[in-house]
């Protein structure tokens, strides 16, 4: 196991440097002055180039893309662009706890609700609990967040005023709870749905039948069989869901003013502060490595047959 961790860790330089590659070359071709963005509006082109040159913009892309690299490996990624005085590791640094706390609510609430759900659906294969969870499980899994995220405010803020429209207070406010749903929803109805094709594949083994046989209760074999087994293929979407996450802290982060990486992302588009871009691209891209690492681990822990 060590040395296939080596071996994946390995990889990781050789993925950081691809994926920088591209991402400075959209940066670079990209529309939109970084200069005139700073300057405004107004600037004349003289001032333009002044900046040009003293950002380094004017050297051609290898030479900026080289040097670029050389400070990323020394930990260093950068000044912000929009940001005067500021670096992107002091721009991200403060950001990324924010978003870490709001995908661990999301994962806690798609395990906690998802789990549950999929099994009383399993156990009640056929009936009309069954039909009516699965129903919901499609429904959520096929709604997209910039609907959700709009449906909640109206119903649990603005018409019952049950949460807080907006702000961000840590992991244990309230606050967190509606974009934590928004972006949880989704990850219920998959952990739902997978649960309960697993659950039932499993309820149909000869063990389950044998261990039935012997008198043991049901929350036994819940415990001993059915829930681990059930977890693998669960495990495998938790590592593919930070993808999901990802992608739904955009558009949440900026409906409910949440001071994350996601929003942060948002305006350094608008404000072509590529340098910030790109260090939030680098840093996905080593947790989506990372995620995958702790995934096949995780396989080993729940199923001891599995070896690399």
């Amino acid at each position: 196991m060590a040395i296939y961790i080596v071996k994946r860790l390995t990889w990781v330089p050789f993925l950081l440097l691809a994926v920088s590659f591209i991402t400075f070359v959209l940066g670079f071709y990209g529309p939109g002055d970084p200069a005139q963005v700073r300057l405004g509006a107004r600037a004349t082109p003289e001032s333009i180039e002044r900046v040009r040159d003293q950002m380094g913009l004017d050297r051609p892309f290898f030479i900026q893309y080289g040097d670029y690299v050389q400070k990323a490996v020394r930990g260093d990624l950068g000044e912000s662009y929009a940001r005067d005085g500021h670096s992107v590791i002091e721009v991200i640094g403060r950001k990324v706890g924010v978003s870490a706390q709001l995908g661990l609510a999301a994962i806690i609430l798609s395990l906690s609700l998802g789990l549950p759900l999929g099994l009383i659906a399993a156990y009640k294969q056929g009936t009309w609990i069954d039909t009516a969870l699965v129903s919901l499980a499609l429904f959520f899994y096929a709604t997209p967040v910039f609907i959700t995220a709009p449906f909640l405010i109206l119903f649990l803020s603005l018409q019952f005023g049950i949460l807080p429209t907006s702000g961000w207070g840590g992991l244990f406010s309230p606050q967190i709870i509606m974009p934590a749903l928004v972006l949880g929803l989704p990850g219920v109805a998959g952990v739902t749905r997978l649960t309960r094709a697993s659950a039932v594949e499993v309820l149909s083994q000869d063990y389950i039948r044998t261990a039935k046989a012997k008198g043991l209760p049901n929350v036994s074999i819940q415990k001993r069989h059915v829930l681990p087994n059930a977890l693998i293929p669960i495990i495998t979407v938790l590592g593919l869901s930070l993808a999901t996450l990802v992608e739904g802290a955009f558009i949440t982060e900026t409906l409910f003013g949440i001071p994350g990486i996601g929003r942060t992302a948002v305006e350094s588009i608008f404000l072509r502060d590529y340098p910030v871009i790109m260090g939030l691209v680098l840093i996905v891209a080593v947790a989506f490595v990372l995620a995958n690492l702790l995934v096949d681990i995780l396989y080993t822990l729940l199923d001891p047959r599995i070896r690399y």
